[in-house]
């Protein structure tokens, strides 16, 4: 398949692994710019001991076509090691979603992503129809984010309902920062708000799920993001409370594994109830081979003005 005459140009001049041209974000005030220019390389590598039939696979690595002041200019979704199907839709969350079959994989598979996303301060953050403030999905925990007593009590100690929205969720993400550790390999992707908020220690995705916990306990809106943040090593998840802004509403972005609003250091990919609605993979296959995950991703910036 051909790739977009950006992303030749960038694989050209500009990876990683071509002599990299991107700049050190870190010399950058990213949320100065009013134009910021990302590259997202990322990679999923299935192996197998033997054989292997009927392999699904679900992704949701693809950036959104739009999403506030993002937006998606280039992308390239390559599969290697085996001939596969792949049907691309959009959720009802506007998600970009990729289901990929392949009948028979030998030894290995591998999905290889290649994006080029644009960020512009005037155009703001993602907007959302007034309803959105009553909406279900917003609003009612997930198996992921039920609440029990000691998230109650959490709660019992934020503002009362006559704090503005924006405020209340920036105490929310300052409690769920002051009050969680980070911590790797001690949950998993089946770890509830509750379980990681009783143990102390979690990741970026164990946060966001006790944010939106403690959301849904006063009545605030808020969605789980999944994405990336520039400088850190894997993927990246924060929450998006949502406000009412004139006639709309709109998604403020927090992340509370940092205590802070997410600015233009993060790249959204999706957001969704909690982390098992954008999974960035998932799948299955028939076989009695055991498989092994290799995942590679680089996000860097490609210009910023």
């Amino acid at each position: 398949m051909t790739l977009d005459p950006q992303l030749q140009q960038f694989l050209r001049h500009g990876s990683p692994q071509h002599g990299s041209r991107l700049l050190d974000h870190r010399d950058v005030d990213l949320d100065a710019a009013r134009r910021v220019t990302y590259v997202i390389e990322q990679s999923f590598r299935y192996e197998y001991d033997t054989p292997v039939q009927s392999v699904r696979q679900r992704l949701v690595i693809v950036p959104p076509a739009r999403h506030g002041g993002q937006h998606r200019r280039a992308c390239q979704l390559e599969v290697a090691g085996a001939q596969a199907r792949r049907r691309v839709r959009q959720d009802s969350r506007g998600n970009v979603v990729t289901w990929l079959r392949a009948e028979h994989v030998a030894r290995a598979v591998e999905f290889r992503l290649t994006a080029i996303v644009e960020r512009i301060r005037r155009d703001g953050p993602a907007v959302l129809p007034l309803d959105a403030l009553h909406s279900p999905a917003l609003l009612s925990p997930t198996r992921l984010t039920a609440a029990d007593d000691r998230l109650a009590d959490l709660a019992a100690r934020l503002p009362s309902r006559a704090v503005a929205p924006l405020d209340r969720a920036e105490w929310i993400c300052d409690l769920v920062h002051a009050s969680l550790e980070y911590a790797d390999g001690v949950t998993s992707v089946r770890t509830t708000a509750a379980e990681a908020l009783a143990g102390g220690r979690g990741v970026c995705q164990d946060m966001a799920h006790v944010m939106l916990a403690l959301c849904h306990l006063v009545g605030l809106p808020a969605r789980y993001v999944s994405g990336h943040l520039i400088g850190q090593g894997g993927t990246h998840a924060w929450v998006e409370v949502v406000v009412p802004r004139g006639r709309d509403a709109i998604a403020v972005p927090f992340d509370p594994c940092h205590g802070r609003r997410a600015g233009s250091s993060y790249v959204t990919i999706a957001a969704g109830r909690d982390y098992s609605d954008v999974a960035p993979t998932s799948g299955s296959y028939v076989g009695t081979s055991g498989s092994r995950l290799t995942a590679q991703r680089r996000v860097g910036v490609l210009a910023a003005a």
